[in-house]
């Protein structure tokens, strides 16, 4: 059993992961900003808590406590135009000072769209209301193949279409790719949540991908 810290524990694919880790008999926190929410699960293996990614000292506990941290937040800045990124610094050096792993739940936008390009946020049909927090994403990956701490981190890239307003049906099965997006014999690029925070646990349990992102989808 594993205790697994997800910071956005109670988001889309952030509850996805702690279900599918609860499932698997893992020991589970749930940090967010608000705590627990109501009606809440109150399995045995799971504690909510209260706090931020931005808080390094809550993140040095966490990390001191936990066999992997995941981060399950949205990139995008917040109205008081805090970004994911800045946090980062701080939540490497924790992970990296108590061997801690570090996994990411992030986003299409920066797999490309063929083997060598163009990234997808870079093709014309990618819409300009997501680019913000797309490209925030793919600058959090940037920093993360930079880092000199040693963490020992995984950066997980989900299909394109992906997300609550596509939950789909769990299959219990999916793809693995590197840094191009996937798509299916039809041409579509899918996941389900399920799916995803399938592939995602399966990676805590037998780690394969060390400082690297990949894809997963059908």
């Amino acid at each position: 059993m594993a205790t697994i810290a997800i910071f956005g524990g109670t988001g889309y694919a952030g509850s996805a992961i702690r279900d599918e880790a609860l499932r698997r008999g893992h020991r589970v926190i749930s940090v967010t900003r608000s705590g627990a929410p109501d009606g809440a699960s109150q399995a045995p293996n799971l504690e909510f808590r209260q706090g931020t990614v931005h808080d390094a000292a809550l993140v040095d506990r966490i990390a001191a406590e936990a066999d992997v941290i995941v981060i399950s937040i949205r990139f995008a800045p917040t109205p008081e135009d805090v970004k994911l990124i800045d946090a980062f610094p701080a939540l490497t050096r924790a992970c990296a000072a108590h061997g801690t792993r570090l996994g990411v739940v992030g986003g299409a936008a920066s797999l490309d769209v063929t083997e060598g390009g163009p990234r997808l946020i870079d093709t014309p049909e990618f819409p300009d209301a997501f680019k913000p927090e797309a490209g925030s994403a793919a600058s959090t990956l940037d920093a993360l193949r930079a880092d000199t701490t040693g963490v020992d981190w995984f950066f997980v890239s989900p299909a394109q279409e992906f997300g609550s307003y596509v939950p789909g049906e769990p299959r219990g099965a999916y793809r693995v790719g590197g840094d191009v997006l996937l798509r299916d014999e039809a041409g579509r690029s899918h996941i389900s949540g399920a799916d995803y925070a399938l592939a995602f646990v399966d990676e805590i349990d037998q780690p394969k991908h060390h400082r690297t992102r990949f894809t997963v989808a059908y």
